[in-house]
């Protein structure tokens, strides 16, 4: 079961516009060091709000990586995947024990 969310959806993203226009107004300013100037103002941790700028600067397609809706995907084949390999597992298992009991009745 995921973590509550602790910031709200409203904080969260004024804090991410407010870091990308800190970054837009002072040319060179390093994202980490705009993160945590924002986040002493906001009262959020520097490291939290680099990771959501992070986020968005991927789903914005400005960066490569996995965006939150492919990520959010493949985990969710992947539990599929997991429950398959597990119905698979069980269904052999019986297979195996009834033709193991098939085997036995035999005179």
């Amino acid at each position: 079961m995921p973590a509550p969310k602790r910031y709200p959806d409203e904080l969260r993203e004024r804090a991410i516009r407010l870091v990308r226009d800190r970054i837009a107004a002072e040319p060179g300013l390093a994202v980490s060091r705009a993160c945590r100037l924002t986040g002493e103002q906001l009262g959020i941790n520097g490291d939290t709000l680099r990771n959501w700028v992070k986020r968005e600067r991927i789903d914005d397609g400005e960066i490569p990586g996995t965006t939150s809706t492919d990520a959010a995907r493949i985990a969710e084949l992947e539990k599929e995947n997991r429950e398959l390999r597990r119905a698979n597992t069980i269904l052999r298992q019986a297979s195996a024990y009834f033709a193991q009991a098939e085997l036995d009745r035999r005179p």
